[in-house]
C-alpha cells in the first residue's frame, strides 16, 4: 500500500543567508544601541544598560515569534488578511482616543512600562491585503476588492492623523512597487505618483513646511530646529574614514538628542566611519537581494507578492533612516530597521521576517510509491 501522506508536500529548510543577515544587523544594532544610548542613561540616572536590556526583551519575544512564525504557512494570511487588517485599524483608533504623545506625535499605546506604536503593524497588514488583492486581479476598479482597499485608506487617514508622514511614505512606496510587481498599469502608477506629490504638498503646508525649510537652511536656527540636522552632519564627518572607534563618540554625549533610535546611524557612522557606513548598507543590499530571490522562486502569486512587500517595505525604511541620518532628506521619525531602539519596530520587523523565512521554504509535494 501506498503511504496516505504521500500528497502532503516535503518543506525544504528556510533562507539561511537571510536568517544571518538579519541576525547580523541586530547585533550590529545592540552594539550600537548600548554605546548611544549609554550616555543619556546616565544623565537619567538610569542603568547604562536600560535601553539595551528592553531591546534584547523585545528581541526574545521577536525570536519567538519570528520562528513560530516560519513555521505556519503563509498561504493562510491569504484567508485572513482582512481580519488582521481590521485589528490594526481598531489598535490605530485606540492610540487616537487613548495614545501617548512624544514629541507633538501621538503614536503609542502604554501597556505597562512598555510602548506599542500599532502604526508599525500598518506595514504588515498593508502589505496582506495589497498581496491579498492583487492576486486575485490587478484592476483596482474592480469592486470585489474595496473589501482590501477600505481599511488600507482608513489606516493611512489615522496614521496621517498622528501625524506620521514617514510612515505615510513608507506605506505609499511598498503599495506602488506592489501594484508594478503584479504587473499593473504605468499609468495608474503615474496618477498616483501625481497624487502622491499633491498630497505631500499638502501635508507640507499644513504641519510639516518649517521641517523643509530647516532641512534646507539648518544653520538658520542651530540652536533650535536646526540642531539635530547640524549634529548629525558633525558626527560624520568626526568618523572619517575609518572612524573615531566604538564607544568614541561625541555626539552622543548629549549633542545629538536622538543618537540612539531615529540618528543612531550618526553615531555609528563617528565611531566606525565610511567603512561601517558601507557595511551597514552592504547588508541591506544583501537583504534585498535574498528577499527578492525568495519572491522571485515562490510558485504562487500571494506568496511572491508578500514577500516582495515585506522585503521593500523594511528596505525602503532603511533609505528612509539613512538618508535622513545623512542630511540627504527633511527629518522623520523612522527608525533603523533591525538596528535603532525601538521594541515594536523590532518586534514586527522579525515577526515579518518569519513569514519571509516560510516564503523561502521550499514545498516539494510526495509521490506515492509505485511497487510492482
Amino acid at each position: 500500500m501506498s503511504n496516505p501522506n504521500y500528497n502532503k508536500p516535503i518543506l525544504s529548510n528556510y533562507d539561511t543567508n537571510l536568517t544571518f543577515i538579519v541576525l547580523f544587523l541586530i547585533i550590529i544594532g545592540f552594539l550600537a544601541i548600548f554605546s548611544a544610548g549609554a550616555p543619556k542613561c546616565i544623565m537619567q540616572d538610569v542603568n547604562s544598560t536600560f535601553f539595551v536590556t528592553r531591546q534584547f526583551i523585545w528581541f526574545i519575544l521577536g525570536c519567538f515569534f519570528m520562528f513560530g512564525l516560519s513555521n505556519v504557512n503563509y498561504k493562510i494570511y491569504d484567508k485572513y488578511s482582512i481580519q488582521i487588517a481590521w485589528v490594526i485599524v481598531g489598535f490605530l483608533i485606540a492610540v487616537h482616543f487613548a495614545g501617548t504623545t512624544v514629541n507633538g506625535a501621538t503614536r503609542w499605546l502604554s501597556i505597562g512600562p512598555f510602548q506599542f506604536q500599532p502604526s508599525e503593524a500598518a506595514k504588515l497588514g498593508v502589505i496582506m491585503l495589497l498581496s491579498s488583492a492583487f492576486s486575485r486581479d490587478i484592476k483596482i476598479s474592480n469592486q470585489k476588492l474595496w473589501k482590501y482597499f477600505i481599511p488600507i485608506v482608513i489606516m493611512i487617514g489615522l496614521i496621517l492623523k498622528q501625524p506620521n508622514l514617514s510612515m505615510v511614505m513608507i506605506l505609499s512606496i511598498s503599495s506602488l512597487f506592489m501594484y508594478f510587481a503584479a504587473g499593473g498599469s504605468m499609468k495608474v502608477i503615474g496618477l498616483a505618483i501625481g497624487l502622491g506629490i499633491a498630497g505631500v504638498s499638502i501635508a507640507i503646508q499644513s504641519f510639516q513646511k518649517q521641517r523643509i525649510l530647516t532641512w534646507l537652511n539648518p544653520e538658520a536656527d542651530p540652536y533650535g530646529a536646526g540642531y539635530n540636522i547640524i549634529q548629525s552632519m558633525m558626527a560624520f564627518v568626526a568618523g572619517g574614514f575609518f572612524g573615531e572607534g566604538y564607544g568614541n563618540s561625541r555626539q552622543k554625549l548629549g549633542w545629538l538628542p536622538e543618537g540612539h533610535t531615529d540618528f543612531i546611524y550618526a553615531v555609528f557612522a563617528e565611531e566606525f566611519g565610511f567603512l561601517g557606513c558601507l557595511l551597514i548598507i552592504g547588508l541591506f543590499i544583501a537583504f534585498l537581494k535574498r528577499g527578492l530571490l525568495i519572491s522571485n522562486k515562490c510558485e504562487d502569486v500571494f506568496g511572491k507578492l508578500l514577500s516582495a512587500g515585506i522585503t521593500v517595505a523594511i528596505c525602503i525604511q532603511a533609505i528612509i533612516n539613512i538618508a535622513v541620518s545623512s542630511s540627504m532628506i527633511p527629518a522623520t521619525g523612522v527608525p533603523l530597521p533591525f538596528v535603532s531602539y525601538g521594541g515594536t519596530s523590532l518586534f514586527i520587523t522579525m515577526c515579518m521576517i518569519g513569514i519571509l523565512l516560510n516564503i523561502s521554504k521550499k514545498r516539494i509535494r510526495r509521490f506515492p510509491n509505485v511497487q510492482q
